[in-house]
């Protein structure tokens, strides 16, 4: 799947987009913006610029064509993420043990060494706040596993096992 945007990876072939609730308000919440806020204003300044006669010199009119194209881009990008996205819910697996989409695991290597990660949509992980993308090598290898269980994941070192220490989704958000 090409998605146009070199910023995020390309979904594998076949799958939905899972997205936390979070994930999904937050990406549906930048083409809206996109629509309603800064196409609008784009499209105002090169209309502008475009009155204002030789086109070949006007800045305004020459950068607001490049943003309108980078605007246009991106609105296309999360359509087709939207059209197929799906989104879970991690709070419906709170008190469970097993390792699904939205977990935060803490596992030890070998070393004696704790990481936690949480898993999240390819579109919404932060590696820089501990998430990574669902369709990672070390999601890959975490996910159904549990709490307790060791897993190999191959880095580029080699293959590491690693001990579950500890697996815990968010709490439901009760009325």
């Amino acid at each position: 799947m090409n998605d146009d945007d070199e910023s995020s990876p390309p979904l594998p072939q076949g799958t939905r987009n899972y997205l936390t609730p979070q994930g999904y308000a937050r990406l549906r919440a930048e083409l809206m913006s996109l629509l309603d806020e800064e196409r609008p204003k784009v499209v105002e300044i090169v209309s502008w610029a475009a009155k204002n006669g030789d086109r070949s010199e006007n800045g305004d009119y020459l950068y607001g064509k490049k943003r309108l194209r980078e605007i246009d881009r991106r609105i296309h990008f999360l359509t087709r993420r939207l059209d197929i996205a799906e989104i879970t819910d991690p709070t419906r697996h709170h008190g469970s043990d097993q390792i699904f989409f939205g977990a935060s695991v803490t596992w030890c290597n070998a070393r004696g060494e704790e990481r936690t990660v949480t898993i999240k949509g390819i579109d919404e992980a932060d590696s820089l706040a501990g998430e990574v993308s669902w369709v990672s090598p070390i999601a890959r290898a975490l996910l159904k596993a549990h709490e307790g269980d060791e897993v190999t994941v191959m880095t580029p070192a080699g293959p590491e096992r690693l001990e579950i220490v500890r697996v815990s989704y968010p709490k439901p958000v009760t009325a």
